[in-house]
């Protein structure tokens, strides 16, 4: 069973999590724990192998290199603390804690959803306007979108941050989630909270929805032209190039929808933590999986890699 510190000592915030269902936590500190290593691994291979093949140095690649740093850093501001959680009776996390992990985990989880809409703009370049698509997506203009995103992403979670943290709580630390993020915390508050409501609703519609609506529009202009290919080759190629960025959105967008745009009294305890599972844990282990097993590109410069690393050895 859960220790739980006073209210009233130490002021620190007490991770509900899984505590309600003991005989999950030590299976799902073994699922987590793997699918955490499995990250690792693949973001980090994403990463690498993107900077030295000379063949990935493009802005498809740029972006995914991004986004795989993106997933990487988000699942450890979130995993570790968890899985301290999950294996030991404390449940608690410092205040500075708190605020680090939910400043950190929303900055990301922000520069995200402007990545994947500036990638589907990429995919759009590259299929409806290939003759200008060196032109329009040159080195400068990938730099200033990426800028952007991570500018976005940290604005976002600055604000939303200031307004989480300085709503009373009234001795309410016990925080019903595993992680430290804005619908649960703000349902702590002990004063009305609609100018937080309103808050998050705001960034919901800049972060989220807009996004979604530029996605689908950019893959609606896709499917346009993908209709005018004559060519099977060109058909499978284009289809082989968004596959993958489609599925990815799909995961994120539907998982992030699902938890930060319903209002908060729907947003369930039970529900609410599952989601936010699948969102902080399975996504960012699908992503490099995806990408690595539906790219012939990346699976290319995996078997260059490894050739140049065995006629080394040989030598």
């Amino acid at each position: 069973m859960m220790e739980v510190t006073n209210d009233s000592s130490g002021g620190e915030f007490i991770l509900m999590g899984f505590s309600d269902q003991p005989q999950l936590e030590l299976v799902l500190f073994v699922l987590i724990l793997i699918s955490y290593l499995l990250t690792l691994l693949g973001n980090i291979t994403i990463i690498v192998v993107s900077h030295l093949d000379l063949h990935l140095h493009t802005p498809m690649y740029f972006f995914l290199s991004h986004l795989s740093f993106v997933d990487l850093c988000f699942t450890t501001s979130v995993i570790p603390q968890l899985l301290w959680n999950l294996w030991g009776p404390y449940k608690t996390i410092t205040v500075i804690g708190c605020a680090v992990q939910l400043s950190v985990a929303l900055a990301l989880g922000s520069t995200e959803c402007v990545l994947l809409t500036i990638m589907a703009f990429d995919r759009y370049v590259a299929i409806c306007r290939p003759l200008h698509y060196t032109t329009v997506m040159h080195p400068r203009l990938c730099q200033c979108l990426a800028a952007m995103a991570w500018l976005s992403g940290i604005g976002n979670s600055a604000i939303q941050s200031i307004f989480t943290f300085h709503v009373p709580r009234c001795g309410n630390w016990r925080i019903p989630n595993f992680a430290c993020e804005v619908p649960s915390m703000i349902k702590l508050a002990c004063v009305d909270i609609r100018v937080n409501e309103v808050v998050l609703f705001i960034a919901t519609l800049i972060l989220v929805l807009l996004p979604i609506v530029l996605i689908v529009s950019s893959y609606g202009f896709i499917a346009q032209a993908a209709l005018r290919i004559k060519s099977s080759q060109a058909w499978q190629k284009a289809l082989g190039t968004c596959g993958s960025h489609l599925l990815v959105v799909t995961l994120f967008f539907g998982m992030i929808s699902v938890i930060y745009i319903q209002s908060s009294s729907s947003f369930s305890k039970s529900s609410g933590k599952f989601l936010t599972l699948f969102y902080a844990v399975v996504t960012p282990t699908l992503n490099p999986l995806i990408y690595t097993l539906r790219n012939k590109d990346m699976k290319g410069a995996l078997r260059r890699l490894l050739g140049k690393d065995q006629s080394s050895r040989k030598t």
